[in-house]
């Protein structure tokens, strides 16, 4: 495209720039409009991608047809098919009328689905319907309709990773993308940030009547550092703030860093770890570990538990010779002779300690200190061979020997 032709287009259209990409996006829309095809814009969000689609129409045989722009994502799930594709009177609560929705009042023209890739999946099945063949069916109606619209189609998101995980269908990616046409980001565009703070700055002046802000040459590097994660939308929105808040009408360094922000080193929302290996699948994993060491902790106890009853048991008499469950005696354990008879329900086993006038108590933890000492010395002081015979974990052990001053 010449020169000419090409500033005769900016001049137009308002658009401001002169990067190379920024060249190259509107030469090839130039060069599509004519032709009938579907156009896939791709860019970040606040890049200007709703100017090409205008570019596109103005310069196509459409041009004297309707245009409409829709955004896909501003429109509820519940909602968007009856928008898109029309309803017919009586098909869900509110239809008091027939509607004819975009693609049937487009008809001859052209319909811009700004962030398509927000779509619904049960929508994207009959926008490809439509794309293939022309036809739909309105929302409770039985009889097929045609229609003859050019689609452009826009999308800040990831469609190839959109597609990877089930959100997008890949046959309708295909089909919208038979043009692709890329915007570049405001940070690849050099130049054109000054040149744009200009246009915005003078446009605030004379809307409101007030002296224009301009930059400092080290301002101007600042701007040009900067990495503009909200591309030309926050750049157009800083420059109103200087406008409207600033007193010195000279912006420098100091003045601009109070209205950039200072911690926006890259254009992620969150600051990612230089593996990138942070993600909420791994804050999920981390929880469930939680959750299984905490399971396994309990497990630990009850089996702790379970040992020591049964250690008791082995350690009293037989239960015939048991007194009553009325009374709760207990006697030393002399080193080898049996102990005199226990009589206790296991709720008492499992108490604190057993308390009898005039008589050496014993309680649980006393046991649980004398099975640990003969476990070590059957096993020759060896901490997991002893571990697995009492059928406790490692972990258990030691803590057992600490609080019974055993682990020296």
């Amino acid at each position: 495209m010449k020169t000419s032709e090409l500033q005769n287009i900016k001049q137009r259209y308002n658009i401001v720039g002169n990067c190379e990409a920024l060249n190259n996006a509107l030469d090839v829309a130039l060069k599509v409009a004519p032709i009938d095809l579907s156009v896939l814009i791709i860019g970040e969000s606040g890049v200007g991608k709703d100017i090409l689609p205008r570019v596109l129409h103005d310069n196509s045989p459409r041009r004297r047809e309707k245009y409409f722009a829709i955004n896909c994502g501003a429109i509820p799930e519940g909602t968007i098919d009856s928008e898109l594709f029309g309803h017919v009177k009586g098909s869900f609560t509110g239809a008091i009328n027939d509607s004819l929705g975009y693609f049937g009042a487009a008809n001859k023209g052209t319909l811009f689905l700004d962030e398509v890739g927000e779509l619904p999946m049960a929508t994207q099945a009959r926008l490809l319907r439509v794309l293939e063949n022309g036809e739909y069916i309105p929302v409770g109606a039985t009889e097929v309709r045609k229609t003859d619209v050019r689609v452009v189609a826009a999308t800040n998101v990831n469609i190839q990773k959109a597609i990877s995980e089930g959100r997008f269908r890949e046959d309708l990616y295909y089909r919208l993308n038979q043009v692709q046409i890329q915007m570049p980001p405001l940070r690849d565009r050099g130049e054109d940030i000054i040149l744009l703070f200009r246009l915005f700055a003078m446009q605030m002046a004379e809307k409101y009547r007030m002296d224009k802000v301009v930059l400092t040459e080290e301002a101007k590097q600042m701007l040009m550092r900067y990495k503009w994660p909200g591309n030309i939308r926050q750049l157009k929105s800083i420059t109103e703030q200087l406008s409207i808040l600033s007193a010195d009408r000279q912006i420098t360094p100091a003045i601009l860093s109070q209205f950039i922000p200072q911690d926006q080193e890259s254009t992620q929302l969150m600051t990612l770890r230089p593996e990138g290996d942070h993600s909420f699948e791994n804050e999920r994993e981390i929880l469930y570990k939680i959750l299984f060491e905490l399971r396994s902790n309990v497990n630990d106890m009850r089996r702790e538990i379970s040992t020591l009853k049964k250690q008791i048991e082995d350690v009293q008499t037989p239960a015939h010779q048991a007194k009553p469950l009325t009374t709760t005696q207990l006697a030393p354990l002399p080193a080898m002779e049996p102990m005199r008879p226990i009589a206790a329900t296991m709720e008492d086993a499992e108490a604190e300690e057993y308390i009898e006038p005039e008589v050496e108590s014993l309680n649980l933890n006393d046991l649980s200190r004398q099975m640990l000492e003969k476990a070590l010395v059957r096993n020759g002081g060896n901490r997991k061979k002893a571990a697995q015979e009492l059928g406790i974990s490692d972990r258990t052990l030691y803590r057992r020997l600490k609080q019974y001053g055993l682990d020296k």
